[in-house]
């Protein structure tokens, strides 16, 4: 079962009950690597769609004879994806603000080119209206903001962990049996795939699925933040992220990050690692290195016991 961020507990009284745990905040490298599509071979800076992080809380000490030994917790499970996805089945227009609810969003610009009559906005014909003009070269827009999102220089996004999956893709428009492919537009298509994809995120609240409508409100999971980097539409800096966590990490001595493939035991692969410091009010700071890779860090600030609000100002 995944951790997930834990709430603000408000008691019954109406006033609400400090919070017994910490704040996790990390920025992470562009380096940071991101889940390929499902089914598709990792690229570079890419690791299979079948992984997740987990940040770990070690512990230095001694046993009962005095020997050296150490203790790791797990803290937190996280993902990182490609804030949108155009090769998932369920990355689609949700909502009744959208015209074509399910449809997939890489057949946007066909559709508006279909139902405007305008294939080349740039000649339109005689008959065009200048509302149609401009909802195609809107259209045009989305499409290349989608795919600049998706590439290897888009944003990043850290998200809640998830083991599952979608169900098969059919092969055709007419299996009703499977979600419909990307290229069915039909009414009914669109509906078959709009209600497969709600009853999936509805099974599974945790798996991510992005929108390039919201990009901090996802079509299902949870946004925790970004890696650092550059929104590829407008180049404006992103990044950052944070987790409330249940744990109280106060007093550990260092952290680290590893990479397990879902459904395996033990922690996996070491990612990062670093040691923390204690700095002004109480946060602790850890710079975080991969022993691999130079490129690949984070800073993360610790607050680590939320309950105890000793600093005055």
């Amino acid at each position: 079962m995944r951790r997930t961020a834990a709430l603000f507990v408000v008691a019954a009284s109406g006033c609400i009950d400090s919070f017994q745990g910490s704040n996790v905040q990390f920025d992470f490298s562009p380096a940071m690597p991101v889940e390929a599509s499902v089914g598709a071979t990792p690229g570079a800076g890419e690791v299979p769609a079948n992984v997740h992080f987990t940040f770990y809380a070690l512990e230095d000490g001694l046993d009962a004879q005095g020997n050296p030994v150490g203790r790791m917790f797990a803290v937190q499970d996280f993902e990182i994806h490609h804030i949108v996805d155009l090769a998932s089945p369920c990355f689609i227009d949700v909502g009744s603000h959208v015209p074509y609810p399910g449809l997939h969003v890489s057949q946007y610009l066909t559709m508006v080119q279909e139902a405007t009559g305008i294939s080349d906005v740039a000649n339109p014909p005689p008959t065009a209206t200048t509302a149609q003009e401009e909802e195609v070269a809107t259209a045009i827009q989305r499409d290349t903001d989608v795919k600049l999102l998706g590439g290897p220089t888009g944003i990043k996004v850290v998200s809640s962990a998830s083991d599952g999956t979608y169900g098969p893709v059919a092969a055709d428009c007419v299996d009703g049996s499977k979600i419909p492919p990307p290229t069915c537009t039909d009414p009914d298509s669109n509906k078959r795939r709009l209600e497969m994809c709600q009853a999936a995120w509805k099974a599974d609240p945790s798996y991510f699925e992005g929108t390039d409508r919201v990009l901090t409100a996802p079509l299902d999971g949870v946004t925790h933040g970004m890696v650092d980097g550059m929104n590829p539409v407008n180049l404006a800096p992103v990044g950052g992220a944070q987790f409330y966590v249940t744990a109280e990490l106060a007093g550990f001595s260092s952290f680290a990050i590893f990479q397990q493939t879902d459904d395996t035991d033990g922690p996996g692969t070491l990612l990062m690692y670093g040691t923390a410091t204690m700095n002004t009010l109480g946060v602790q700071h850890v710079h975080m290195t991969s022993p691999a890779s130079p490129a690949l860090t984070a800073e993360v600030a610790i607050f680590g016991d939320l309950s105890d609000d000793d600093p005055t100002f």
